[in-house]
Order: C-alpha cells, then sequence, then structure tokens
C-alpha cells in the first residue's frame, strides 16, 4: 500500500523546484502526492530563511499540524530548506513532533533517512554540503513534468556574504551544475510539454563550469525548437558580464525582462551591505542592456531602511527607482538574520521604516501600473499556461512576465498567441485572442 506526502513549500522558485525533485525522489518509496493535509503519511515542509520571521512561521505551522492530527495517527515530520539547515539539531530539541531535519544540500538522502527513520524510529538531521552527490543523484529522477513553464536550477550557494543574507550558510559555497547535466534536463522538460525554462541560481549568472558560461547555457538550450522562451534568476549586478550582455544581441529566446537586485540606491549604504557594486556600475549595466533593445525592462528588489540608512540614502533609492522605472520589484523593510553581520546592527525606528517603505513601495506600483497602462490597445505576445482557477478564461504571461487573461482554449495551452490588450491593473492585463496577420506586437 503506497504512503501518501502532503508537501507546503515556503520562499522562493528554488524551493519550489527543490520540492518537485523532492517529491520524483519519494515515489521510489512508494509515496503519492495528497493535497489533503489530514490524508498524509508524511508532512514535509519546504522552509525558507529569507524573510523575517522564518522561524516562527515553521513552528507555527507545525501547531497547525499538530491539531490536525491530535485524534489521528501522528505523520512523520520531515523540515527541510534553509530554516532546516541553520537550525537543524535545535528544531529537533524544541519540537518533538518534527522526526526529521534535512538540508538542501543533502536532498540525495531523503529516501535513505525516511526508509532508517521508519526502521529505527530514531530522529536525524541531514545538513551536510555535498552539491555535486546531490545533483548527480537527482540528474538520474526524472522530474513530473505538469506545466508549460518549468524552473531548472543550475547553481547553488552564494561567495557574495551580504552582510544581510543568510544564502552563504543555508546553501553553502557557490556551485555550477555540469552543462551536460543541465541540457539533458532540458532536453527532457522539453519533450514532456515545457515550452518556456527558467534557469534558478542564488547567483544564476556566477554560473561557470569549465568555462561554461550562462550565456552559453542559454544559446544552448534555445536550440531545442520546444523551447519558445527561456529565463534566468536570480542575479547579482557584479556577475552582469559582458559576454551575458551581449547574448540580447543573439538570443532569440531569452525574454526582455532583467531581474537584477540593486537592494538600495546609494553607494555608502551599498558599501555597509557589503554588495561590491556601486549604483554607477548598474547604471552602467542598465545602459548597455537599453542600447541593445530599448524594451528589455528591469526589476529588482530593494531593503529599507537597512541599519545607517539616513535621508539622503533613501532619496538616493527613490531616485534610482524613477530613473530606471523598475517593474514587478520587490521591497521589503530590512529584518535581521541570525548568524549575519547585520544581525546586531542598531534598527532604525519602525515608524521611519514603514513610511519609507510606502513611499518607495508606491513609486514601484506606479511604474506597473504606468507600464501596464501603456499596453491597452496594443497587441502582446503571450504564452498561454493554463486556464484561470474558475476555468472560465486562459492565463499566460507576456514577455516581461506580466499576468494576462484572457478568452482561449484548450488548444491554446503551450502556444504563443497574439492577444489585444483592452484593459489593466497593477498586476494584471486583460484582453482577446486576435488575428496576428499585419499586426504589431508590443
Amino acid at each position: 500500500m503506497s504512503q501518501k506526502i502532503f508537501i507546503k513549500t515556503f520562499g522562493c522558485q528554488m524551493n519550489e523546484y527543490d520540492s518537485n525533485r523532492i517529491l520524483d525522489t519519494v515515489k521510489k518509496i512508494g509515496y503519492e502526492k495528497t493535497e489533503k493535509y489530514e490524508d498524509a503519511n508524511c508532512y514535509l515542509l519546504n522552509t525558507c530563511h529569507i524573510r523575517d520571521k522564518a522561524k516562527e512561521k515553521v513552528y507555527s505551522e507545525i501547531g497547525r499540524v499538530k491539531k490536525i492530527f491530535r485524534f489521528k495517527k501522528k505523520p512523520l515530520v520531515i523540515i527541510v530548506g534553509c530554516v532546516a539547515q541553520a537550525e537543524n539539531q535545535e528544531m529537533l530539541k524544541r519540537e518533538p513532533f518534527i522526526d526529521l531535519v534535512i538540508g538542501p544540500q543533502a536532498y540525495h538522502k531523503i529516501n535513505d533517512t525516511i526508509l532508517n527513520y521508519v526502521e529505527k524510529k530514531r530522529k536525524l538531521e541531514e545538513t551536510e554540503f555535498d552539491a555535486v552527490t546531490k545533483f548527480e543523484y537527482l540528474s538520474k529522477i526524472k522530474t513530473k513534468v505538469e506545466k508549460v513553464s518549468s524552473f531548472l536550477t543550475i547553481q547553488e550557494g552564494c561567495d557574495k556574504f551580504c552582510h544581510f543574507c543568510v544564502v552563504p550558510y543555508t546553501r553553502g559555497p557557490e556551485y555550477s551544475r555540469p552543462p551536460s547535466q543541465i541540457l539533458d534536463e532540458a532536453k527532457y522538460l522539453a519533450d514532456n510539454g515545457v515550452r518556456e525554462i527558467t534557469l534558478l541560481g542564488q547567483n544564476v549568472n556566477a554560473y561557470e563550469s569549465n568555462g561554461f558560461r550562462l550565456s552559453d547555457l542559454i544559446l544552448s538550450i534555445e536550440k531545442l525548437n520546444e523551447i519558445k522562451r527561456v529565463r534566468y534568476t536570480t542575479s547579482h549586478p557584479k556577475d552582469m558580464t559582458n559576454d551575458l550582455i551581449e547574448v540580447y544581441k543573439s538570443s532569440n529566446k531569452l525574454m526582455p525582462l532583467v531581474h537584477l537586485p540593486v537592494q538600495s540606491g546609494s553607494n555608502r549604504i551599498l558599501k555597509l551591505m557589503n554588495r561590491n557594486h556601486t549604483i554607477e556600475n548598474y547604471i552602467e549595466t542598465f545602459n548597455k542592456l537599453k542600447e541593445i533593445n530599448s524594451k528589455i525592462e528591469f526589476s529588482s528588489d530593494f531593503i529599507i531602511a537597512y541599519p545607517g540608512e539616513e535621508n539622503q540614502d533613501f532619496e538616493d533609492t527613490l531616485n534610482l527607482i524613477k530613473k530606471v522605472k523598475f517593474i514587478n520589484s520587490y521591497s521589503y523593510i530590512f529584518s535581521p538574520r541570525p548568524g549575519t553581520v547585520s544581525e546586531n546592527l542598531n534598527l532604525i525606528d519602525k515608524k521611519t521604516s514603514f513610511e519609507r517603505l510606502e513611499i518607495i513601495q508606491n513609486e514601484l506600483f506606479e511604474n506597473q501600473i504606468q507600464k501596464n497602462k501603456s499596453l491597452e490597445n496594443s497587441i502582446v505576445e503571450v504564452l498561454v499556461e493554463n486556464f484561470t482557477e474558475d476555468k472560465t478564461k486562459t492565463f499566460g504571461r507576456s514577455k516581461h512576465m506580466t499576468s494576462v487573461i484572457f478568452d482561449g482554449k484548450k488548444s491554446d495551452i503551450g502556444k504563443i498567441v497574439q492577444v489585444k490588450i483592452s484593459k489593466s491593473n497593477r498586476s494584471t492585463l486583460f484582453g482577446e485572442i486576435v488575428d496576428n496577420s499585419n499586426q504589431k506586437v508590443a
């Protein structure tokens, strides 16, 4: 009789990718996915340590699971991901309901760890860094493909050591997968219905394997006829090399949206963050890409009220946003992460922090609104991904990752169609499919 596993994922796209690979792995020992907590023999929580109160969210979630199973047989409870890596043994000590704690570089051990627990009932944490063995193991297990757009991890870890970030401690040093592994996985995805691949990494544009760089990967993947679009995330400004910038000239399938986290518009704050790039560097990259293609847009991440941020630093960030006109960006108030350099720095008062965040977000949201408004009455290329939740419309994304909802049919899924935009809001475009002959595409 098969066992049922419920997987809940917090955080980034890489965690989503990892959860899918974990599911593919545990199927080998008889687990099937369930969407219902109460039916699970195994509950797995894939955690993220980037945002505020990550650890507390894990224990809160476990508290909810305990209530659900108060009068039922307890499931095997597994915590994986970055909080698992950071807290390891402490989680087993603090919460007896947790059975296994497994870090991001030990997923290749998950089946043996589960089977060992079932046999011996011995709680265990597996948090050693072993990215090479992990990817060698996972490359032999095929991902179940159910989406038109899919993530593909090409790089993990970080050597940058930004003072606010836990990634070097939870994901380990930078490691780039061999290109043959990546291209084999891309071919498998393409053969099984995927039409858009997003290449993932904590520092994806730092990818390098025996001289083979991200630019080479992009050009290799786009040779797959079935793949219509290629994206990558998340990048570091320091690693926007000329070969990657130049690939925007030669690539036919690389999408014109660059997610390039700047974090602050102030050089003084960037130095305090240990970001190792300047605003001048950032603007130079921006200008180079705009010269190649004026339709390239930028999105970014912003940390507001970083310790030491003064009014002028904040104004510098606001001015950068006005200059670049970022779309689809993320912004949040600084919160200290355990173990980082910034953990014990003096925080800016909450009132000032929230006031600054509101001003920044209003500017970012206005950029999105105006960008989407400018597309009304124009025709946009959309990769159709699925039906909307209520099944009354079809859903896809533009080249700039903006959601587009329109009247479509099942046969459109997986295709690129032309949609005339009739209206918009901050996050979504609405329209209808049109005959694309003799039409100008935005």
